[in-house]
């Protein structure tokens, strides 16, 4: 079974002659231990494709079911629950909460689920660690440089035992030696089973893939392996 299954999921934003048409009839699949990579110009409904496979928006047509289940068939609470047990999510702009320390960020989403703190903290840490954060744990977000947050936002993300991860660049604002230690993360990840969804312009990163898909105009125009990687003019940083 699949971890993720998209089936001809459309979303539009606006009406009538403005209406921008994000996605149209998008169907996709990524199961166990996989990492897809989906590539696409600026404007093409990256952004839109992850926000939808994770529940934080609801597709104007079309299914999304994760480990089975149907997102649009659950209640806010429910979903909310698949998201915080289930998803773990990397953004573009972070989504750090700003009161807590990068160890407290990164432990919050195992102490939600009941985790006694020790051991949140512990698994926590080792996530940090595994990224070259350890020094800066204690430090708040504003505390910490645009590719700190981001190293910190990848360990919150696949710190807990989560199916299905979605990364929206997450070696956009990175070197190349951390962005190695990311794509080895999720690589990680994927190797115990985790199911990613990871938007990205970075070709070196795509190759780590199992699968690459293309995007255009809200279209999935191709898949390929990891022999074929698409190259687009110039990065984008919003997607819809």
């Amino acid at each position: 079974m699949s971890v993720l299954e998209l089936t001809n999921v459309s979303k539009s934003f606006g009406e009538g002659t403005a209406a921008v048409h994000a996605l149209a009839r998008v169907t996709l699949s990524v199961e166990p231990g996989a990492m897809v990579a989906v590539m696409g110009p600026s404007g093409a409904g990256k952004s839109t494709l992850l926000t939808i496979a994770g529940g934080l928006e609801d597709p104007d047509e079309g299914e999304v079911l994760v480990g089975g289940e149907s997102l649009s068939r659950m209640s806010r609470n429910d979903r909310a629950r698949l998201r915080r047990r289930a998803i773990g999510y990397v953004f573009q702009d972070y989504n750090l909460l700003p009161g807590l320390t990068a160890a407290e960020n990164v432990s919050l989403p195992l102490e939600l689920d009941g985790v006694p703190a020790r051991k949140a903290r512990a698994a926590g840490m080792a996530a940090l660690e595994q990224l070259g954060l350890a020094g800066r744990a204690g430090h708040y977000p504003d505390q910490l440089s645009g590719g700190e947050r981001q190293r910190a936002s990848i360990a919150r993300a696949v710190v807990a035992d989560r199916r299905l991860l979605l990364a929206d660049e997450p070696s956009g604002a990175l070197d190349s030696a951390n962005g190695e230690a990311v794509m080895d993360l999720i690589r990680a990840a994927c190797d115990r089973g985790v199911a990613a969804l990871v938007v990205t312009h970075d070709a070196h990163l795509a190759e780590r893939a199992n699968r690459i898909v293309s995007i255009k105009d809200g279209h999935l125009v191709s898949q390929a392996g990891r022999t074929s990687v698409p190259r687009w003019d110039a990065p984008a940083e919003g997607n819809r």
